[in-house]
């Protein structure tokens, strides 16, 4: 049960900011303490998808060292295709050493699969969470924003941002008392 719980352990302070933010929006009647409490709630389902993302021992997703050809028979950088034509030609030399059995080829075939055979055992890290993410606090920003905004606009009208005081408001100009 402690060996479970040291392997997750970094889950629990993401479940304790969960549910403050939660404990927060449900609780509170002040709008802008609400506005607070959904940041907290959404900073911590970020803090919970780049935890899932982590890859450890993975590598950045990064080719070094690579020679693209551009189209026009220059060389280039570029990162992305490495990995496949170096296994694109490993199958080729494999291929022609599978057809001419002469000693030489066949040890070139061994050296080629084994050069695939790294290419391949090398352990990436996904960027697409952290993008992912990237682009989630920039939205979350933006509705945090517009929800303050609002809270201004809601305070300018009638005087209050407490949720109670608010729920009055509205019933009596509904039943057009004046309370």
């Amino acid at each position: 049960m402690l060996e479970i719980l040291a392997e997750r352990f970094n889950y629990i302070p993401i479940i304790i900011l969960m549910m403050i933010g939660l404990y927060v929006v449900i609780a509170t009647g002040n709008l802008v303490k609400r506005l607070v409490g959904l940041s907290i709630f959404q900073t911590s389902v970020f803090l919970l998808y780049i935890t899932i993302g982590k890859v450890f021992g993975g590598a950045p997703p990064i080719l070094e060292n690579y020679k693209a050809d551009d189209g026009y028979g220059h060389g280039g950088e570029g990162a992305g295709h490495g990995a496949a034509e170096a296994g694109h030609a490993a199958d080729a030399a494999a291929g022609y050493a599978a057809d001419h059995a002469a000693p030489a080829a066949d040890a070139g075939a061994h050296a080629a699969s084994d050069a695939a055979h790294q290419a391949t055992e090398i352990l990436y890290s996904n960027p697409l969470p952290h993008v992912l993410i990237l682009t989630a606090i920039v939205v979350g920003v933006a509705t945090l924003a517009v929800g303050l905004a609002l809270v201004v606009r809601i305070r300018e009208s009638y005087g209050t941002i407490e949720d109670d005081a608010l729920n009055a408001a509205d019933y009596s100009l509904e039943s057009g008392s004046a309370e």
